[in-house]
């Protein structure tokens, strides 16, 4: 029988040989001083070509949104340069790639920023912890965002995206999820802002809106994805509270505005059940609300993402973790073969161990 998984796809008008998606996943190899792309990223991101979509990295959108070590930006030219490697290769092996933006907010520390503070919508820290180059250290309390600071992270985010389709990706998916600095817009837990950024859900939502607005002024909206997570709590420093869902109901309702390539949505990342307001099926709350191609991700397995989409609820799957030890995830899929099991020590370690040294099917039994 033929896995749903593994059916062909087309998102406006790009064809995917299947629906397995590679999540973005922080892997801290772009170990340089610029932060660019590197030899291993290249052999990391060609070995998993056979995804139907790979969604790199995060990758920060100006030396301000960093917030975690060695991981790769898309805002000098070094950078798009370095890209271009990973794109050329990965489109020589017949796969598809978008690059995922990134602002932290307040999820970084000053070790990053010559001392000065992070960003935030408010000074409100998130009692975290930030990956340094000193190793894990506490977050800080952020500094607020003026409002002309905010229109030039949404230049930042523009600039960010026509450097993406310069460097040779599919698409580019705005990162507004996992407590990063839209998400921290989102909530009213770490947005207490009282000017137009602020207060009602449509004054949180602004920054996503404009910032959409911003990069399809300068490539194709069909090009665009956005991530989001509705039902996060008790990580990042995000919680859930009566004013979380229907924020998300709005945002999600709104991007039917849009026509973009996909909505990216994660369920839980944690039992939500007993938590009020939360939403513990976030697949099935929104299926019915958005109209175009629905990625869901966090915790799939091949099981269980081929059921989401036979019963209609997604249309492609987002798999993480299970990418990082088996390059080759459809084909194993495909073939029904074990996967294999990733060595968490070296998830943000530097070096090729635990990075591109895992071998697909046929080496292995090579």
């Amino acid at each position: 029988m033929s896995q749903s998984l593994l059916k062909p796809i087309i998102i406006n008008g790009l064809e995917l040989k299947n629906r397995v998606v590679m999540a973005p996943m922080t892997r801290s190899r772009a170990d340089n001083e610029g932060n660019i792309p590197n030899d291993l990223m290249v052999t990391y991101y060609t070995q998993r070509a056979g995804a139907g979509l790979i969604i790199s990295e995060g990758s920060q959108v100006s030396k301000q949104a960093v917030g975690y070590i060695n991981t790769p930006g898309i805002y000098s030219q070094e950078q798009v340069e370095g890209w271009k490697r990973v794109t050329d290769a990965v489109h020589a092996e017949g796969g598809k790639i978008f690059l995922q933006l990134w602002h932290v907010g307040r999820m970084s520390h000053p070790d990053f920023h010559n001392g000065e503070l992070p960003v935030a919508p408010s000074p409100i820290n998130p009692n975290d912890k930030s990956y340094t180059p000193e190793g894990f250290k506490d977050t800080v309390t952020p500094r607020e965002l003026t409002v002309p600071e905010i229109k030039q992270i949404v230049q930042d985010f523009k600039n960010a995206a026509k450097n993406a389709i310069a460097a040779g990706f599919d698409g580019v998916e705005v990162h507004a999820s996992n407590g990063y600095l839209f998400h921290q817009f989102f909530v009213t837990t770490a947005n207490h802002r009282t000017d137009e950024y602020g207060g009602s859900k449509e004054n949180r939502a602004k920054l996503l809106f404009e910032v959409l607005d911003a990069i399809k002024a300068v490539i194709p909206i069909e090009k665009i994805g956005v991530r989001l997570n509705p039902s996060l709590h008790n990580g990042f420093g995000i919680t859930v509270n009566e004013d979380t869902i229907p924020t998300y109901d709005y945002i999600i309702e709104k991007l039917n505005d849009y026509k973009l390539a996909y909505l990216h949505l994660s369920e839980p990342f944690s039992d939500v059940s007993d938590v009020p307001h939360a939403e513990s099926d976030i697949a099935k709350r929104y299926r019915p609300v958005y109209k175009g191609n629905l990625i869901i991700n966090a915790g799939f397995t091949q099981e269980t993402g081929n059921k989401v989409i036979e019963e209609g609820d997604a249309d492609m799957v987002a798999f993480g973790v299970p990418f990082i030890a088996n390059p080759d995830l459809p084909e194993r899929f495909a073939q029904n073969a074990d996967l294999q099991k990733p060595d968490q020590n070296t998830f943000y370690s530097p070096g090729a161990k635990g990075y591109i040294d895992y071998p697909s099917l046929v080496e292995a039994e090579a």
